[in-house]
């Protein structure tokens, strides 16, 4: 963290870009448990953790002015960009944090309705494996705030880390609603491009989707 702050430093304006935003949530732990009564209404809350420079999480608030959202980013310089976006918007719908997502189940209780994870850290080498924000590790905090129903979206360019995801969410009783090896191939409707995304289709890669759900039972 201290490598990136010095960075911040290289950026023009970055600090007050970052301490003046309206978007930013400063002090989440306060909120845990109570995120519905930041935005001031009861409606359903998404996140999307490792949300880089908010292409998709600035788009889903904007098409969905019904559903609270929550970027979540561990990185302030790649966070810069991001508000920067945001400048001269107006979308109350939409918060951002900045934080690893190792604190997610602290700052978070049961209180998020779906969780996206876009174009992940892969963490190739095994002994990294626990890194992978669908190791049994992640999910286990995940379990701790989600309402309801667990339902998590991913996409990924990333083979190894598809195949991975779709065994490990499996042995945790996620049953899947939708796998795609080729998002492009059949593409949703109402699909929001992410920055990488961009990138990766722009030059022939395939788009791994998975879209899962674990049913609490609520006998």
């Amino acid at each position: 963290m201290f490598g990136d702050v010095m960075r911040l430093r290289n950026i023009k304006g970055a600090q007050d870009i970052i301490e003046q935003s309206s978007y930013l949530i400063s002090d989440p732990f306060n909120h845990k448990g109570k995120f519905n009564d930041l935005f001031g209404n009861n409606n359903k809350i998404e996140i999307e953790i490792g949300m880089g420079k908010g292409n998709f999480i600035i788009e889903k608030a904007k098409l969905n002015p019904d559903i609270n959202f929550i970027g979540i980013e561990k990185y302030p310089t790649v966070l810069v960009s991001a508000l920067k976006k945001l400048e001269n918007t107006n979308l109350p719908n939409l918060k951002i944090i900045c934080i690893d997502a190792n604190y997610i189940d602290e700052i978070f209780d049961k209180e998020i309705t779906k969780i996206y994870l876009n174009f992940s850290d892969p963490w190739p080498k095994k002994k990294h494996a626990n890194r992978r924000l669908t190791s049994f590790i992640f999910l286990d905090k995940y379990s701790k705030i989600f309402k309801g129903d667990y339902l998590i979206e991913m996409k990924t360019d990333n083979r190894n880390l598809f195949e991975y995801s779709l065994v490990s969410l499996s042995q945790k009783d996620y049953v899947l609603e939708e796998v795609k090896l080729n998002l492009y191939d059949d593409l949703d409707l109402d699909n929001v491009q992410t920055e990488y995304e961009k990138k990766f289709v722009s030059i022939g890669l395939p788009i791994y989707k998975l879209k899962v759900i674990h049913k609490i039972d609520k006998n």
